[in-house]
């Protein structure tokens, strides 16, 4: 069988029969790839503690049938043990490892920049560099951006005049101009709108300083875009602790 080797972070993991378990990976060279770990789960497995959630491995696999097989793994990085010390870097990672599964639905079709975009978010939330929330909403911003569906919070989303604007609508791909706003339309504040901006963009001056009902509001806008987008909502999404989130009122028709 041929046998290849790839740098990967760890999404899934499920049991196969009394010892073995199947993984799904997010590899950097061939994208989404789902194998076979044979007999991880005994305790004389040397490399079951390497294949869990959020393990940054570089692994070695041959091709099977319908399913790879694990033969080697070696530890990267384990960002699995401080992400669990804080609930809400936990559940933020956890969330990130669903988008990633799910933004990538085609197994082996190379997915390098969603790749490079997990790897980096990991390591910010397990090295605590921010707070897990926008390290969260940043990555799901940047990551749908990967996908195609970048959020414009500038210039209108609909005809490109210049902003800014006051009328968020999902539908046409962020802010808006009055005359491509939709009735029902949302009115973000404008800190909130500067917010994203800053997190899309990777602007942590602005959104380290960023006030916690701003926070608030940008989570509530960024969880409404992403679900927009997707077939179904994030399964670990309503698992963050978002504490207060205030609702972004409409703009009266």
């Amino acid at each position: 069988m041929p046998v290849y080797r790839d740098e990967a972070i760890v999404l899934r993991t499920q049991k196969l029969g009394e010892s073995d378990r199947i993984v799904t990976l997010l590899t950097r060279q061939y994208g989404r790839i789902r194998a076979v770990a044979r007999g991880v789960r005994k305790t004389s497995s040397r490399i079951g503690g390497r294949l869990e959630p959020f393990a940054h491995v570089d692994i070695q696999m041959y091709t099977g049938k319908s399913l790879d097989s694990v033969t080697q793994v070696e530890t990267i990085s384990a960002m699995g043990a401080p992400l669990s010390a804080d609930y809400v870097a936990w559940t933020s990672g956890t969330a990130m490892l669903e988008t990633a599964e799910r933004l990538t639905p085609e197994e082996r079709e190379p997915a390098v920049p969603q790749f490079a975009l997990l790897v980096s978010g990991l390591r910010s939330l397990a090295g605590g560099e921010h707070d897990p929330r926008l390290i969260l909403d940043s990555y799901l911003l940047r990551s749908l951006a990967v996908a195609g569906w970048s959020p414009s919070f500038a210039d209108c989303a609909q005809c490109g005049e210049p902003g800014p604007h006051r009328a968020f609508a999902i539908a046409l791909g962020g802010m808006v101009c009055e005359r491509c706003r939709l009735p029902g339309a949302a009115a973000p504040t404008t800190e909130a709108v500067a917010l994203l901006g800053a997190l899309l963009s990777g602007d942590w001056l602005i959104a380290d300083q960023s006030e916690p009902r701003a926070r608030g509001e940008a989570s509530g806008m960024v969880s409404a875009f992403l679900q927009w987008h997707m077939d179904r909502g994030l399964k670990s999404l309503p698992l963050v602790d978002r504490k207060t989130a205030p609702t972004v009122k409409a703009i009266p028709s």
